[in-house]
């Protein structure tokens, strides 16, 4: 049983301010500790942050540690990268995509692919190359370059809340997954059994959006649970990659990072290899934003 102490004046006359504040905690009872517990951020650059953060939950293998590279889209822009786009490419992880394109900071995976190993599972596309139009049951979209003014750079259209057919209609580039976080900010993925790595996006109360990487295998349930008790101040979430496609490659403000992903818990100290990834998705920086480095 935790104790928690309110510190009250010496002086015996009653002071309505104090009372107040213990009528509160009465009331409320005390803060989770969650809930007081800050992130430390790693600024890379202006608008670039990263944090590895513990999640609530101990992983059953590995560090139990979210990496989290938060953007500010005013500053950073989203890319998607199809090796479908060029067949005569070889398909690259996500650290040789970064390499490839030369400009971009940060590497993760777009979407789980289908078995022909190219083409993403629902919906995708991007200006000048569509790398598959079929609209899924998926209930998440990311939507980014946008073809008018006025909108989000970038945004997570949840279709069980929001107008997809009007917003995606004014966006360039489509990425359709699997929802994590409601609009409401609620978990619904059902408890399950089954644990592994998983690479995610997220955004926030901000409109700063994250590539979040858990190496650690967690259930999908637990680890929506974890992100949520965390003050990511998260509003929303979506489902890139599980198991070892996922992966996670960043350098940018002197700290070059790759997380590489694994089916469950059983051998996830020997994975270090990363696997080839057909789609990715990549942070780089605005034309207007200067280079620090």
């Amino acid at each position: 049983m935790d104790c928690y102490w309110i510190a009250m004046p010496s002086n015996p006359t009653p002071n309505p301010h104090y009372l107040a504040v213990f009528l509160l905690w009465l009331a409320f009872g005390p803060t989770s500790p969650s809930a007081g517990v800050g992130i430390d951020w790693r600024e890379l650059e202006p608008g670039l942050d990263y944090a590895s953060v513990a999640m609530p939950q101990t992983s059953s293998s590995g560090d139990s540690m979210v990496r989290v590279l938060r953007a500010d889209p005013k500053r950073f822009g989203l890319r998607l990268l199809n090796a479908s786009a060029d067949p005569a490419r070889p398909i690259l992880t996500a650290r040789q995509w970064a390499a490839a394109s030369g400009d971009v900071l940060a590497v993760t995976n777009a979407s789980m692919y289908q078995q022909d190993g190219v083409t993403s599972v629902s919906l995708m596309r991007r200006p000048g190359h569509v790398n598959n139009s079929h609209l899924s049951k998926d209930r998440t979209v990311l939507a980014f370059d946008p073809t008018e003014s006025g909108v989000a750079p970038v945004r997570l259209i949840d279709r069980g809340c929001d107008d997809y057919p009007l917003l995606q209609s004014r966006y360039g580039s489509l990425v359709q997954s699997i929802r994590m976080i409601s609009c409401r900010r609620h978990n619904v993925w059902s408890p399950q059994e089954a644990q592994w790595s998983t690479a995610a996006f997220g955004v926030d109360g901000a409109g700063r959006f994250m590539f979040l990487m858990v190496r650690s295998p967690y259930s999908t349930h637990d680890l929506i649970e974890g992100l949520l008790a965390l003050p990511l101040d998260l509003r929303g979430a979506m489902y890139l990659e599980g198991g070892r496609p996922a992966q996670l490659y960043l350098k940018a403000g002197g700290l070059e990072v790759e997380s590489v992903g694994s089916k469950g818990s059983a051998g996830l100290g020997g994975n270090q290899s990363a696997r080839p990834i057909p789609n990715a998705l990549a942070i780089y920086r605005l034309e207007s934003t200067p280079n620090p480095r």
